[in-house]
């Protein structure tokens, strides 16, 4: 059977996603879907507004065919650990090919680029004097970048999908690659007539105004219960305040600790917090990383023994993504988990223990999910 990769946070699924898929789907009719979704924390340091298996239902609702959870110790890092990922796991899926969406949409300058940063040593020293100037780490890599290849690459899409490709290129992965334009821009916090950014809905749905024109009806239902970062300041602040030391969490720098410490002794909330704290060097999405794995006790320790791709966990199926793995099933180097028992893995153990802080505010006891059959839709959704 032939497949297609997809890697998405749907956080929520609108109509930027759909758009997305409708499109894969035309132009491969008949590949089984796959997707690496986030559980319930993201890679820019944030909350999921919607639940990791309310998000697996509505994206086999909506024309995937096979889900698969991204770990928490991947899936809130930044774009290489991420990609990192995100990519082996398709990879040993045996995916066909991965696609992503694009603000450029040319894969060759995208592959052009991944190849320079692995493969010319200017790049890191680039890299380094930009920062030495005061730039931050993305923009330092967009100034390498162009210096090297000419090619003026800074948008966030583009950026995370020459993580993939670097990923692809630095494990010799036999996945091939390809591009969707994107059709919305990734930062507008404002909705957009036609399609919205997930950031531009969030931000809708904090001030509790309607997003109903800009996500897929099937996506209404869930819309309740809603989680966001702000939610979660209180205890974050407690245990800012009663922490010795805040560097053996992952990402947290000697030097920005005492600033964390600091300003949580002014901020009110947690954008407060961030913008305190923020400055050149430590960009907005670095330091809502370091505060969620501070929030959810993810040390440097942890990252060290959580640093490959031990297994793979069904979140979802339909009837073709469950034949799909059953082609597979024999070809696979890892275990494949659909359901969680008490002889669990560490990082399945502490993707748990992410699930008991995720529901802290709400306290639906989501931890018992964890330990449920698998979601399954039925249907193959291709009509």
């Amino acid at each position: 059977m032939n497949s297609i990769g997809i890697i998405a946070e749907y956080n929520p699924f609108h109509n930027g996603h759909l758009y997305h898929l409708k499109k894969i789907k035309t132009q491969y009719p008949n590949h089984v879907i796959v997707l690496v979704m986030n559980g319930n924390f993201t890679e820019r340091g944030d909350i999921t507004i919607i639940d990791k298996w309310k998000r697996t239902e509505i994206a086999l609702k909506l024309g995937i065919d096979l889900v698969i959870e991204l770990p928490y110790s991947f899936a809130t890092q930044s774009a290489d650990y991420f990609s990192y990922g995100a990519i082996t796991i398709l990879e040993k899926l045996k995916v066909d090919k991965v696609i992503f969406g694009s603000e450029s949409n040319n894969i060759n300058d995208l592959k052009l680029i991944a190849e320079t940063q692995i493969n010319n040593e200017e790049f890191d020293k680039l890299v380094k004097i930009y920062s030495k100037m005061g730039n931050n780490y993305p923009t330092a890599i967009a100034n390498s970048i162009y210096d090297l290849t000419g090619k003026k690459i800074d948008t966030p899409n583009d950026l995370l999908g020459i993580s993939y490709l670097k990923t692809i290129i630095k494990n010799n992965y036999q996945i091939q690659s390809e591009t969707i334009k994107r059709i919305n821009n990734y930062h507008e916090t404002n909705l957009n007539i036609t399609y919205s950014s997930a950031t531009s809905i969030r931000e809708t749905l904090k001030k509790k105004k309607s997003v109903l024109n800009h996500i897929p009806k099937e996506v209404i239902p869930y819309l309740n219960d809603l989680h966001f970062i702000d939610d979660y300041f209180s205890i974050l602040k407690y245990k800012l305040l009663t922490e010795n030391d805040l560097t053996i969490y992952q990402t947290v720098d000697e030097g920005i600790d005492k600033v964390i410490k600091k300003e949580i002794t002014k901020a009110t909330n947690y954008e407060e917090l961030i913008k305190l704290i923020k400055s050149k060097r430590y960009t907005y999405n670095r330091i809502s990383r370091m505060l969620l794995h501070i929030l959810c006790n993810f040390t440097k320790e942890r990252a060290k023994l959580f640093n490959e791709i031990k297994y793979l966990r069904i979140l979802g199926f339909n009837e073709l993504g469950r034949n799909y793995l059953k082609t597979i099933k024999k070809e696979l180097d890892i275990p494949l988990i659909s359901k969680i028992t008490k002889e669990k893995d560490e990082m399945l153990n502490f993707e748990i223990t992410t699930t008991k802080i995720y529901d802290i505010v709400n306290n639906k006891n989501l931890v018992k999910k964890e330990f449920e059959k698998i979601i399954y839709v039925k249907g193959d959704k291709n009509d």
